[in-house]
């Protein structure tokens, strides 16, 4: 049995207990990874995501009232309730209802239907570990009540903005939109080359003798919490100050020609931006022909770049990313991945040398005495869709 298989289960079952009836509509939407391309979806740049086989999975029936009746499958058969006929609003900073009313709301901000639904919601995305469970949950939300109300949208971009607006007006977090656009245009053996400004998606064929491994470095992150959000506005005042309407529009000579007057830190933070689109640009290029060391230098340099310039990284996850590099070599790479501040490192390497770097990865852990963290090794995975109940 597959995990989605498993996954799928364990919320089917959640809602026949929960309200004595089958399901009419299951959504999935997977969570994702981000080889290269940090912090630039908000600046308008390039990134190159793609989707992970972990996801969230949202069950639903229809309602002869206006209600929405959901249980958290995962939070001890937690319930919350809602009408859609009065103005939603958000529970208290930091509680998982947010995240379905911010949905449902912004459904009906963007002029699509909400009906009163039951819902049973469960997920497989290690949570805080910087893979997007909640862009997961969000798409797959989004996809769930519209195809419930009979809406068989095709405008993914919308569902994938839908969940971005919940996240800025009732989690609280001022992300971007690649997480969410990842969820919802995953391809099967494809990485994502995504123009954050067009929201455009370009496959990149994942090299079939290499392999995606993920590695959760034991710190788990808080995004809505760290300091994500001023790492957001300090770009828009170097935009600002450059005179650009985003960091996109910047390049390196003009970085460097007007940084006069400009607080350095924030300088340093703009100077991310403009080499990470660079490398992203350059290892879509790398992927495409199959070259992993171009692809692994241009991984060491993004992990270099968020360390120094943009300070998102911790130590644990130098360490971690060290440990991996050192071991891969030439062949690949390694980097942090997602907003920063703990979570999950990423690595890009050749099939047949996963299990020397996992026993590496032992060692390394019993070097710190700590527990083996979970290790996913992983191919770029399918979208969102909907699935058989």
């Amino acid at each position: 049995m597959t995990p989605l298989e498993v996954l799928s289960r364990r919320t089917i079952q959640a809602f026949r207990r929960a309200y004595g009836r089958e399901p009419t509509t299951v959504a999935f939407a997977p969570g994702r990874v981000n080889l290269i391309g940090e912090h630039t979806d908000y600046n308008d740049g390039f990134a190159m995501p793609c989707a992970l086989e972990c996801g969230t999975l949202v069950a639903l029936a229809p309602r002869d009232d206006h209600l929405i009746v959901a249980q958290a499958v995962d939070l001890g058969g937690e319930k919350c309730e809602f009408s859609v006929n009065t103005p939603i609003v958000p529970m208290p900073a930091g509680h998982w209802q947010n995240h379905l009313r911010g949905v449902a709301a912004g459904l009906l901000q963007f002029g699509l239907p909400v009906a009163g639904a039951n819902l049973a919601i469960s997920g497989d995305v290690p949570q805080g570990a910087g893979l997007s469970s909640s862009a997961s949950l969000g798409v797959a939300l989004g996809l769930g009540f519209t195809a419930l109300a009979g809406e068989q949208t095709s405008d993914r971009r919308t569902l994938a903005q839908v969940a971005q607006w919940s996240e800025h007006h009732f989690v609280g977090c001022a992300c971007g939109l690649m997480d969410q656009i990842a969820s919802a245009f995953g391809q099967q053996d494809s990485a994502l080359l995504l123009d954050c400004r067009a929201l455009t998606v370009e496959p990149v064929y994942f090299p079939a003798d290499a392999s995606i491994l993920i590695v959760q470095s034991g710190v788990v992150r808080e995004l809505a919490d760290s300091a994500y959000n001023e790492r957001r506005a300090q770009c828009a005042s170097a935009a600002s100050h450059y005179e650009v309407s985003a960091l996109r529009d910047l390049d390196p000579q003009l970085l460097e020609a007007k940084r006069f007057e400009l607080d350095d830190k924030v300088y340093r933070r703009a100077r991310h931006v403009v080499t990470e689109n660079v490398r992203t640009v350059d290892a879509a290029r790398a992927i495409a022909q199959g070259d992993l060391v171009a692809l692994g230098n241009a991984m060491r340099a993004s992990h270099h770049s968020l360390k120094n310039d943009f300070e998102v990284s911790v130590p644990a996850v130098d360490a971690l990313v060290d440990c991996l590099n050192l071991v891969i070599g030439s062949e690949g790479g390694a980097r942090m991945t997602g907003g920063g501040f703990g979570g999950c490192v990423v690595a890009a390497l050749p099939i047949d040398k996963i299990e020397t770097v996992e026993r590496a990865l032992g060692a390394f852990w019993q070097a710190k005495g700590m527990p083996p963290q979970l290790s996913i090794v992983a191919r770029p995975s399918a979208g969102a869709r909907l699935l058989s109940v």
